[in-house]
């Protein structure tokens, strides 16, 4: 079965990213949008990667426009808006499709139990996190109105 580390991705900046650079650290990925009313959970996911970030453990955005067209921009856009209005510094892919036809393969492994081995886990909206074990396996889904620094996800961090 796959894991999140066999997939190769594009990142903001357009570059091929191996998703296997990230062995070895717990992982929170995260569908992101700048025109969300949750938009402001960007600075909380800045100050949890801030603490937490580094050897052990990496936030990867993925921008999507899947939900009332709430991520318009194109990439550079994008990472102009999140750089200026929150600071962002943790990795941050390429725009993608989280959900219907056009959804993307990362998508396709995190959302579908018959490629994850563990869970379906539909993206409900914007800012749904996943949390991906060290060795690149599905661990959990969070509601994207949870926030990223809720208990149950600093203590997995840690843990």
């Amino acid at each position: 079965m796959k894991t999140f580390h066999d997939f190769t991705v594009t990142d903001i900046d357009g570059n091929s990213k191996q998703l296997s650079d990230f062995k070895g650290k717990k992982l929170m990925v995260v569908n992101v949008a700048s025109k969300c009313g949750l938009t402001p959970q960007y600075e909380t996911l800045q100050e949890l990667y801030q603490e937490f970030g580094g050897d052990n453990f990496e936030i990867i955005g993925f921008p999507a426009n899947n939900f009332a067209g709430q991520e318009p921009g194109t990439n550079e856009e994008i990472k102009q808006f999140c750089t200026l209005e929150y600071n962002v510094n943790f990795p941050m892919m390429a725009k993608v499709s989280v959900k219907g036809e056009e959804q993307h393969e990362v998508y396709q492994w995190l959302t579908q139990k018959t490629q994850n081995g563990v869970a379906d886990a539909e993206v409900e909206w914007n800012f749904q996190k996943f949390l991906i074990d060290e060795n690149g396996h599905w661990v959990k889904s969070v509601h994207p109105q949870e926030s990223p620094a809720a208990t149950e996800i600093i203590d997995w961090i840690k843990g």
